[in-house]
This record gives structure tokens, sequence and C-alpha cells, in this order.
């Protein structure tokens, strides 16, 4: 994977740019101006950030693995230490499947009736490759949801979900937070 360079990363006009931002030079972005990244950022090829009017922040140390895609006119956030695998999908805007609209971008509005809103991902937040997380749906804390699972409600916090609709299957370990603490108190300026 070959990377953008800093120089070439701060061109592309995002609206903030941490530092460690390592993104492929096979990404796509779209609505630089709306994208806001943090620091330790970490974007492999062929992803898609397509932002719209709300735009997508993205938190400290995450990765967002080959062929995922975040799309949509609603916020998408990604909070702190959230992985996103491969062909993950992250949907903030999606159209109307009834029946009762037309669809897709190329048909005037005032035909449609697409849903816009906003999607949280929670910190320590896991997704499993080929997962879809539809508009309107917050991860809370600490939340994995399992391989190929469709996410069309909120997750409560520390819960494992999998499935299509994704359900909670177990409970997430806490164990990750005394790490975050660990590394948090290394990455901390000494007095």
């Amino acid at each position: 994977m070959a990377l953008l360079t800093q120089k070439q990363i701060e061109a592309m006009g995002f609206a903030a740019v941490g530092k460690d931002i390592r993104i492929s030079d096979r990404a796509s972005f779209y609505g630089c101006s709306r994208i806001s990244l943090g620091n330790h950022v970490r974007i492999d090829d062929f992803c898609i950030l397509s932002s719209g009017t709300d735009g997508i922040t993205i938190g400290s140390h995450i990765h967002i693995a080959a062929y995922t895609s975040l799309i949509g006119s609603g916020k998408i956030n990604l909070q702190d230490y959230c992985g996103l695998s491969s062909r993950v999908s992250i949907y903030s805007s999606s159209d109307d499947y009834s029946g009762e609209f037309m669809t897709n971008p190329m048909v005037p509005a005032e035909y449609t009736n697409v849903t816009h809103a906003p999607v949280t991902i929670g910190r320590h937040v896991i997704i499993g490759s080929g997962s879809i997380v539809l508009p309107g749906v917050t991860l809370h804390e600490g939340v994995a949801i399992g391989a190929l699972s469709l996410v069309s409600r909120d997750c409560a916090a520390f819960g494992i979900y999998a499935g299509r609709p994704a359900k909670r299957v177990k409970e997430r370990s806490r164990q990750l937070l005394k790490y975050e603490a660990r590394l948090q108190n290394m990455l901390s300026p000494q007095s």
C-alpha cells in the first residue's frame, strides 16, 4: 500500500488533519472540507469517504480497512479507538425502498424520500468485515459487531452483536479500558 505524504494530505483540503495520518493513495475522498481527521489514523486501499452536508469526523487511533465506505448527508462520527474491518459500509443516508417513491440520486429530490440521519460509532467499537450500518444508528462504547451483520438499531455499550438484523449475543470484556489508560499514560508528556 503506497501512502500519501503529509504534504499531499494537507493539500486535499480536509477540515482538520492530526498527526501520524496514513492514507493510501488508492483511497477516494469527496467533500474533504467537511472531513476531520484526528491523530494516528490509517485509511487503507479502495476506501471511499463521501461527506455530505453534515460531515465526517474521525477521532484518534482509528483504522479503516480496505474497501470500507462512509457515505451520506447525515453526520458520521467515529470516536477514538475504532476499528472498521474490510468492506464495512456505513450509511447516513438511504433511499425509501417501499416503492411509494422513486430512488437514486439521478432522480429529482421531490420524487424521492431519502432518509438522512447521523451515525455515531463510539469509542473502542470494532465492526467486522462485510457489515452494514444504517442511518440513525449509534454504536455505544465498546460494542463489537460480528462479520456480515446488518445494524439497523442502536447497540448498547460493551455488547457483542451479530446477525441480520444484528442482535446482542453476549457481553464484551472491558479489559481494553485498562490498556487505553496505559497507552494514554505513555503518550502523555512527562512533567
